[in-house]
């Protein structure tokens, strides 16, 4: 049996190119949680941990819609709700899927605060897109009256971007590590947790930013104590010269060959990049001997973990 943290995409849960409504991401979860269920029955233990981009999106722009009739939601409540609303998707799927199997197995999610630093240089420079694009008499609106940064994507108008500062701690590891060690099916730091700060005075208060959920999930399978990190996209494998003639699928990496890549520009920060920075931060913090990292996809997972297919990152010399 292995101790596996999966890390899934967003789009795992709301199928791209879609409107992304709730039957559709409801559709998509169960057919995301039918591999998973069987890694379970396998005897493997899962933690899971999921992305959040469309659904924070969507959120945001129900509040935006109906900033004069209702109060708004800072970023930090949108976070907290999906992770609650996307969790009970999954642990429902999840639940039904075992019971088709003759199976009594109940999944439960915690909403999880993760700490970041107050002075992480991400707070001066915000690069994270968020919410629905906007026009230019919309993006100065809300430049002038809230603050916000906004950038302009070619094409498709302004948008706002937040800082993304690195996860440092998750706040509610403690009680996710007795639970997980129980046997319970586990759904965690959901959008790479919500961002919290230290008080000077003691305790914590959120920020408005978003944390890449694939750092927090390296944090999360260090924390558990994983013997295996799974990113899942909707690749198959890591591809060098991705999209170009050239693409390669890349089979096997060590952490220094994955760094030397991501070094040269070949993994995005948007995308692939986040994916290997995390699958190298959990092999050179884990103390497990035989600790690896698989990037796949949702429906290859069995495959990959079981005979060994996907993108494998090991520590140099394993």
């Amino acid at each position: 049996m292995s101790r596996i943290v999966v890390a899934l995409g967003g789009n795992a849960l709301c199928p791209a190119g879609s409107a992304g409504n709730i039957p559709q991401q409801f559709a998509r979860t169960r057919e995301t949680v039918v591999p998973l269920a069987d890694l379970i029955e396998h005897g493997h233990q899962l933690l899971i941990t999921h992305g959040n981009g469309p659904q924070v999106g969507n959120i945001l722009r129900r509040v935006e819609i109906a900033s004069k009739e209702v109060y708004p939601i800072d970023l930090g409540l949108c976070v907290a709700d999906s992770q609650a609303g996307m969790g009970y998707m999954i642990c429902q799927c999840l639940t039904n899927e075992f019971r088709k199997r003759g199976r009594d197995v109940q999944g439960c999610t915690i909403v999880t605060t993760v700490l970041v630093d107050r002075d992480d240089p991400a707070f001066a420079d915000p690069t994270k897109p968020i919410g629905p694009f906007l026009s230019a008499e919309e993006a100065e609106r809300h430049r002038r009256e809230e603050g916000w940064h906004l950038i302009e994507v070619p094409g498709r108008g302004m948008r706002r971007v937040v800082p993304s500062p690195r996860p440092l701690q998750i706040k509610e590891l403690d009680l996710i590590r007795q639970l997980y060690d129980s046997g319970r099916q586990v759904v965690a730091v959901g959008g790479g947790g919500i961002p919290v700060i230290d008080k000077p005075g003691g305790g914590y208060e959120g920020v408005e930013a978003v944390i890449d959920k694939d750092l927090s999930a390296a944090l999360l399978a260090l924390g558990v104590e994983a013997d295996l990190l799974a990113v899942l996209t909707d690749q198959p494998c890591v591809y060098a010269d991705f999209g170009k003639p050239s693409q390669q699928a890349l089979t096997r990496l060590t952490v220094s060959e994955a760094r030397r890549l991501l070094e040269a520009g070949q993994f995005p920060p948007g995308s692939m990049g986040p994916k290997i920075q995390a699958a190298i931060d959990f092999l050179e913090g884990s103390p497990k001997p035989n600790a690896r990292a698989v990037i796949t996809s949702t429906g290859a997972v069995v495959e990959a973990i079981e005979q060994g297919a996907g993108t494998w990152i090991e520590r140099d010399g394993s």
